[in-house]
């Protein structure tokens, strides 16, 4: 049986305050990949997050999340917002923001199971965060926070996965490893993964496919077609040269 497309956009359009910001996605985005969204500010990036959650509707047309409507496909979608854990309260431990991600919609107080408590140590191995179930999320580094906002994410076994702008703030070296993350996550548990980026560089080389919006329309493109230096030139107003590393990388530059 052929899987559904991660996401599925017919001649979708999406207006703030009567406006529309973007138009004309018609486009379908295969499941399994690491899939970029990328546009300048204002261009609606979040719109689109919104959408694909069921928060808001489309202007016009119609989405498909794994050929479900939006909003009916969100228990089996990881979020991770920007900023997770800014500003956390000082007795909130790793493991009980994990634990949120399965029962932080429950009404009432109620104990958590052995099988809850065991799948949120799973998430937290997974992402490599053993040693800091028991910290306080306000003694952790930006890195760490971002790997506890994974195992949240993961916790619930999602088919898909959607980070917001997951490496802000972070140095080059902790975005590396969090991109490795994002690799085996996706190559391991077969998550599709949404990433909203400013920065590509670092992404550049575990992307499948990138979501771009620009002149107002919502584009769909493979990495090849994609990392073209005209239409990336064109995309941050700036003349952009494509480079190969020495090792063979990809890497993006002012020229």
């Amino acid at each position: 049986m052929t899987q559904a497309p991660a996401l599925s956009f017919s001649d979708v359009s999406a207006t703030r305050g009567g406006q529309t910001i973007w138009s004309q996605a018609n486009f379908d985005v295969p499941a399994g990949g690491i899939v970029a969204v990328i546009g300048s500010n204002g261009a609606g990036k979040t719109t689109l997050l919104q959408i694909v959650l069921g928060l808001i509707g489309p202007a016009t047309g119609q989405v498909r999340v794994f050929g479900e409507l939006p909003g009916e496909f969100n228990q089996r979608i990881g979020y991770v917002p920007q900023n997770f854990g800014a500003a956390p309260g000082e007795a909130v431990r790793s493991r009980d923001a994990v634990m949120l991600g399965l029962n932080g919609n429950r009404w009432g107080l109620r104990g958590s199971s052995r099988s809850e408590h065991e799948r949120v140590d799973d998430a937290l191995a997974a992402v490599d965060a053993t040693a800091l179930a028991d910290k306080r999320l306000s003694q952790l580094s930006g890195g760490q926070r971002q790997r506890v906002a994974l195992a949240e994410a993961l916790v619930g076994q999602p088919t898909l996965l959607i980070l917001d702008e997951p490496l802000a703030s972070l140095d080059l070296r902790t975005q590396s490893e969090i991109v490795a993350l994002l690799q085996r996550i996706n190559a391991e548990l077969g998550v599709t993964i949404l990433v909203v980026a400013h920065d590509l560089n670092p992404l550049l080389n575990v992307l499948t496919s990138a979501i771009y919006l620009l002149d107002g329309h919502a584009h769909f493109d493979t990495l090849d077609g994609f990392v073209n230096e005209e239409l990336l030139s064109h995309l941050y107003g700036t003349r952009m040269e494509v480079v190969h590393t020495p090792q063979g990388e990809l890497y993006m530059r002012r020229s």
